[in-house]
């Protein structure tokens, strides 16, 4: 057996740079155990595999893996798969249209394509759950984990914790890009951190300026699933945006907020969150961003 995949660099419009990402646009016949297998061969964040839709409302079941486990929900991943299956003309034999309905791990997700004089260049996705904050993580550790002094950590929004709108990451802010740049995750001290909270514990790190504090540059390591330093983390960018807004002190509030990840791997990446507030609530956490076509391929099996 024969599977054709494309690869994508995500969150960017240039090749090289972004996260990149491999989909296999017609994954029947392929098992669970050979998918694995592939991720881990690619090695990549993630990779997703493409399959007909249980539902037939929907357009299609996509299943996103890492190096070392199948994952319910990811950013770069919906955005990606959906950037390329919105540029052929059709999907298991029904046209494609401008919005394309996920069947995932972590529930139903919606995309709706960004195009640029007709052409799709992007895509745009709401997380599939809501804003959940979960137990706080102590400053030390979480300075231990970065290899960064513990007086890098800022307190001053929030203690480290816990956060997810469909995958939880740990999220900290350090007082400025040179601790954040000094970063280093430390395999050992993630490896008791996961112990100590009886989790898989991956780390988001971001610095911003004060007198722009929706222009936020990021890192994220999760050296316990294989990726040493992620490149664009969709999935934590919306995260950290809707945990942030969920801090403001008004009830009501729409913030557009603009991540920028990877410089310190050479692959800079650009995420656009935009957050919804209602009534005290977030009610809305949408990820967007462009794609850029890299190379295809065919794998035997």
């Amino acid at each position: 057996m024969l599977a054709d995949y494309v690869t994508v660099d995500v969150f960017t419009s240039v090749r090289f740079a972004g996260n990149p990402l491999a989909v296999f646009t017609d994954a029947r016949g392929i098992s669970d155990e050979a998918m694995q297998l592939i991720a881990a061969e690619f090695n990549y964040s993630e990779i997703t595999f493409v399959l007909p839709p249980e539902d037939s409302r929907n357009d299609a079941r996509v299943r996103i893996f890492t190096p070392t486990t199948e994952v319910p929900f990811a950013g770069h991943p919906n955005v990606g798969t959906a950037y390329v299956l919105g540029r052929r003309p059709t999907l298991f034999g029904r046209p494609v249209g401008d919005t394309l309905r996920f069947e995932e791990k972590a529930g139903l997700v919606e995309v709706n394509l960004l195009r640029e004089g007709g052409e799709v260049v992007g895509a745009a996705i709401k997380a599939p759950k809501p804003l959940t904050i979960g137990a706080k993580v102590a400053g030390d550790l979480v300075a231990r984990c970065a290899s960064i002094d513990p007086a890098a950590i800022r307190h001053t929004t929030h203690a480290p914790v816990f956060a997810s709108v469909g995958l939880p990451f740990v999220f900290a802010e350090v007082n400025g890009i040179e601790d954040l740049g000094s970063a280093r995750p430390n395999l050992a001290v993630f490896t008791e951190a996961a112990a100590l909270h009886e989790s898989d514990v991956s780390l988001f790190l971001y610095a911003r300026d004060p007198e722009r504090p929706w222009d936020i540059r990021a890192r994220m390591f999760a050296p316990l699933d294989n990726v040493m330093e992620d490149p664009a983390t969709g999935s934590a960018s919306a995260a950290l945006g809707a945990y942030l807004v969920s801090l403001l002190p008004q009830a009501d509030a729409d913030v557009a907020i603009r991540i920028e990840q990877g410089v310190e791997m050479g692959r800079r990446s650009i995420i656009e969150i935009a957050v919804r507030k209602a009534e005290g609530q977030v009610v809305s956490v949408v990820i967007s961003g462009r794609s850029v076509d890299v190379m295809s391929g065919r794998i035997a099996l």
